[in-house]
């Protein structure tokens, strides 16, 4: 027995501006630390929560906001953080692509196994 049908394909999802000289993305470290500010509301405890020191998350998400040519995070000092609009219909996006992208990935593999 063949153990192809036992294995599963991980897709990796990156978003980025072609118009940007920058080489950063919208992945999954970045989605993980938008995801971090909606559930902690702050980007420092985003950052703890994920191992990260707060000045390299910091410079992670202002990166990803110049090479995307928007804002991702509103950033009040003391008081925390919150997504932008935009950096919210990303995370969103983000999130149903990588979903759909998954599922088609499942089902190449398992129609080409088929075969």
């Amino acid at each position: 027995m063949s153990p192809l049908p036992e294995l599963k394909p991980f897709t990796r999802l990156t978003i980025a501006n072609p118009a940007s000289e920058s080489h950063s993305e919208f992945g999954r470290g970045v989605a993980a630390l938008c995801q971090g500010v909606v559930d902690t509301g702050s980007l420092n405890a985003a950052a703890k929560k994920m191992g990260m020191a707060y000045s390299k998350a910091w410079r992670i998400m202002k990166d990803t906001e110049d090479a995307l040519g928007f804002k991702i995070l509103n950033r009040d000092g003391a008081h925390g953080s919150t997504l932008t609009p935009e950096g919210r219909a990303l995370l969103d996006t983000y999130y149903e692509v990588e979903k759909q992208v998954q599922a088609a990935a499942e089902r190449l593999l398992a129609d080409i196994i088929a075969k």
